[in-house]
This record gives C-alpha cells, sequence and structure tokens, in this order.
C-alpha cells in the first residue's frame, strides 16, 4: 500500500517511510492512496476474536508490504497484552441502547495507550533492521505525552521530546509524563498552550535543520499514520459486540483534533455500518461551528475542564477535507492557507454531504460538570470530564433511538479528580494500583518560553548523540 499527501505535492510513500516522516514534506498528512474495504460477511466472520486478532484483521493491509504478518500478530499480542482488562475496551451500559467505550484500560489510562504502545513497537521493528536513530517530537494536550513516553521509553533508538502547555494539563496527567526515568525521556513545559506546541512540532518537522542532519524527527501525535490506524479498530470491536455488521452503531466521540474521530470515519468507509459520527468538543468549538454553520474559524483558546480538548487547530481535519474535496491536495492546500487569515466555508454541496454522517455538538464546563453528577446519581459510575462531553452531546445530538450510541470513554476519571470535585460528587476517583504512588515519584521536566529557536536549540543539545 502506498501513502499519499494532503497537500498534493510529496512523493508517495511505503508504510515504513510514512512511519518515520510523520508530516509530508509539502505540510500534508498522509493518507492511503486507497482504503481496504471489508465484506459485511467477512466483518460477521470476526465476532468473538480476541481484541488483538481483530487488530491484525483491521489494519495489515496497511502494513502488509512493510512487516511480516507472524511479527504483526506478535506485536499486537504484546501490545494489548499489557491493557488491565481481558476484553481490551468493554462496554457500559448507561441507558436503553446507550453505551460507554472503556478506551482507557491500557497503562496510561487514555484511549492514547491503543495507538502509542503499538506505535513504539513499530519504531522498535524498523529502527532496528535499519540501524537508524530518530528524535521523536510531540505536543501534547495531556494524555498524547504519557501514553508515547510509555510506549516508546524502551526503544533503544529512539530519544522523545514531549512539549506540553505549562500549568494546562491536570496534575495527574503532567505527573505521568515527568516521573518516568530514562536518559532517552524529556518533557518540556511551554509557556503557551497546547496550540503553540503543535505549531512548533509542525515547523520543526517542516524544517530539521537544527538537527545537523544527524538524525530525523520522528511524529507520535496523530498526524502519523500510524495513530489514527490503531484507532480504526476500536470501531469494528464496539459494533461487533453490540450486532453489527447486521446492524447500525451511532458514535459520540469527544475531540479536539480530529484524529479519534477520522478513525470512525474510516471504519465506515472501510465497510462498518455507521448510522452517525457525533463530534463532541467544549467551548474551543470549531468543529463545531463547523459543522452546525460550515464557518471554520479560529478563536481564542480557552482553558477548560476538559483539557485534552483544548485545541483550536484540528490537525486531522485536514484528512477529511482531502476527501470532500475529491482528494484534491491543491484545493486543499488554498482552503487551509485562507484559513490563516480568517473564516472560511467549503462549497454548500461539500458540507451538506458530510452532514449526512456528522452532527456536533459544544458543552460548556458548567453542563460537563452537571453530566457527571447525573451520570453518577443515575448509575454510580463516573466519567472523566471528556466522556462526560461525549455523552453530553449524543444525548443532544441522537438521530435515532433504536440505533445503539456508544460514546467513546476515552480517559479514566482518576486523572481528572478537580474536574470530578467540582461537579458535586463527593467521591474521589482513585488511581489503578500501577500508579498509586504516582505522587510520591521525582519529577523532571523544563520549563522553556514559547520560542520555536529556544525549543529547538534545546533539542539538539539533548539528544543522546548529538
Amino acid at each position: 500500500m502506498r501513502y499519499i499527501s494532503t497537500r498534493g505535492a510529496a512523493p508517495a510513500l511505503g508504510f515504513e517511510d510514512v512511519l518515520l516522516t510523520g508530516l509530508a514534506p509539502d505540510g500534508g498528512l498522509y493518507v492511503p492512496e486507497s482504503l481496504p474495504h471489508f465484506t459485511l460477511e467477512e466483518i460477521r466472520s470476526w465476532r468473538g476474536l480476541p481484541y488483538s486478532e481483530l487488530a491484525f484483521n483491521v489494519m495489515y493491509p496497511f502494513v502488509e508490504d512493510a512487516i511480516e504478518a507472524d511479527d504483526f500478530r506478535t506485536m499486537l499480542g504484546e501490545t494489548y497484552d499489557v491493557f488491565a482488562h481481558g476484553a481490551v475496551a468493554p462496554l457500559v451500559q448507561l441507558d436503553s441502547n446507550e453505551w460507554v467505550l472503556e478506551l482507557f484500560r491500557g497503562p496510561t489510562l487514555a484511549f492514547k495507550d491503543f495507538a502509542l504502545q503499538l506505535l513504539g513497537r513499530l519504531l522498535d521493528y524498523v529502527l532496528e533492521r535499519r540501524n537508524q536513530h530518530v528524535v521523536i517530537m510531540g505536543a501534547t494536550s495531556g494524555d498524547t505525552g504519557s501514553a508515547a513516553i510509555e510506549g516508546c521509553r524502551r526503544c533503544k533508538h529512539v530519544d522523545i521530546f514531549i512539549l506540553h502547555p505549562h500549568e494546562r494539563v491536570s496534575e495527574v496527567q503532567r505527573r505521568q509524563m515527568t516521573t518516568v526515568k530514562g536518559d532517552n525521556i524529556h518533557n518540556i513545559a511551554v509557556r503557551g498552550n497546547f496550540d503553540d506546541c503543535q505549531r512548533m512540532v509542525k515547523a520543526s518537522f517542516g524544517d530539521q535543520s537544527f538537527l545537523g542532519g544527524k538524525t530525523q524527527l520522528a511524529a507520535v501525535n496523530s498526524i502519523n499514520w500510524a495513530r489514527i490506524m490503531a484507532q480504526i479498530v476500536y470501531y469494528f470491536h464496539a459494533s461487533l459486540a453490540l450486532g453489527g455488521p447486521d446492524r447500525s452503531v451511532s458514535f459520540s466521540v469527544p475531540t479536539g483534533n480530529f484524529g479519534d474521530i477520522f478513525a470512525g470515519y474510516l471504519a465506515r468507509q472501510m465497510g462498518l455500518p455507521i448510522n452517525q459520527l457525533v463530534i463532541a468538543t467544549n467551548r474551543n468549538d470549531i468543529l463545531h461551528r463547523f459543522m452546525s454553520g460550515n464557518r471554520y474559524e479560529r478563536k481564542t483558546l480557552e482553558h477548560t475542564l476538559s483539557p485534552s480538548m483544548d485545541i483550536m487547530v484540528s490537525s486531522n481535519f485536514e484528512r477529511l477535507l482531502f476527501d470532500l474535496y475529491g482528494r484534491d491536495g491543491a484545493e486543499v492546500k488554498t482552503l487551509l492557507e485562507n484559513a490563516q487569515n480568517g473564516p472560511v466555508s467549503i462549497d454548500d454541496y461539500r458540507w451538506k454531504h458530510v452532514r449526512k454522517l456528522f452532527d456536533s455538538a459544544a458543552v460548556d464546563d458548567k453542563a460537563t460538570s452537571e453530566m457527571i453528577r447525573e451520570i453518577y446519581q443515575q448509575n454510580e459510575y463516573l466519567l472523566d470530564p471528556h466522556t462526560a462531553i461525549g455523552v453530553k452531546a449524543a444525548r443532544e445530538c441522537r438521530r435515532d433511538r433504536s440505533v445503539p450510541m456508544v460514546t467513546l470513554g476515552t480517559a479514566h476519571p482518576a486523572k481528572f479528580p478537580d474536574a470530578v470535585k467540582q461537579s458535586g460528587v463527593e467521591v474521589r476517583p482513585e488511581l489503578p494500583k500501577h500508579l498509586s504512588d504516582l505522587f510520591e515519584r521525582e519529577e523532571r521536566f523544563t520549563v522553556l518560553d514559547d520560542d520555536i529557536a529556544t525549543v529547538q536549540q534545546f533539542i539538539a543539545e539533548h539528544w543522546k548523540h548529538a
């Protein structure tokens, strides 16, 4: 399988190169030239498979030119064996035909583990074969950083530099990153917001001269295709558990960077019957404003109870636009360049087409707290603030109650104890046993100004072969 850029001006690459390259040289994101498509009969035959076997069936077409089948099966087995539930992603029922898909049973308690525990193993496999060293540079709004560090910390051919917005992630999120020991792990707290961090990462991928030609950057953010690929699987997993593919399923997805919900869009394109995809956002609602009113416009980023979605530049939205514009990279590039200078809209017929599948809602902090409290009072089930936004959006946007509605449970509530407290629920969520001493561990991180030259100099001086 070959991969092409959403900007249309970069050479097509194989999976290995896409894994290591991250952002395309023309500034675009890589997507497959064509998607595998599964028949209903094929999907039906996967019922009852262990998660890792289902993952192999869904993902192997994307990597078969680069990885032997037995090697990939071994990677997937090792990846999902570390999850703290036999089902890997269990479903919990909230109400009649309403469910939460728990995606926080991995080692860092967030959905990012599904992709990033695999990504570390993929990097090890490819870099060992190439005898190559890379520098991972990533930005996090809270969860990507810890999952990337956990997934890649044992990789002997990798140095990891994770940028997070200083004092704008929860304490648990920060400590999960900053207490992991390793000479190849570097945490940078940037005096700015997530969009500032993400902007520096993208610019650094565009010009890597600060590394002096001695190594290259690799991506762990959802600009890396391998992240999206791994997230497609749990849509199939949830559907099969609820009667798919013989019945359609709807999903509500808390999302800021659009990667997680784009994976659901791809699952549908690959043959999975999906009735509706709900984009659930907080006050940083650029995606909701686009879906509800065909207006894509950046506004000032606000700090909320759901910091992992405090994002105003949704990188993966470009991948959807590429499809909406008939895979015309030049059109996508023009649209996104215009968006740098003010609000943009797409052709009305394109917008109406995307609205056939997508709905959206923006949920403020007050409504988030109310949702956490309401679900706990009804079921004694505790939601984290991001999942609460997903449940609220699902209930606001649901088109057909006869269709199962699944909200993606993106994080464990113990990562956000302040948000739970603010909801009025008088229960403090406990960290799992393997993190019970998190607040006693020594932290290591460096606070830097929101200045790309300063950050790049730090990376150039601190990677192990510098």
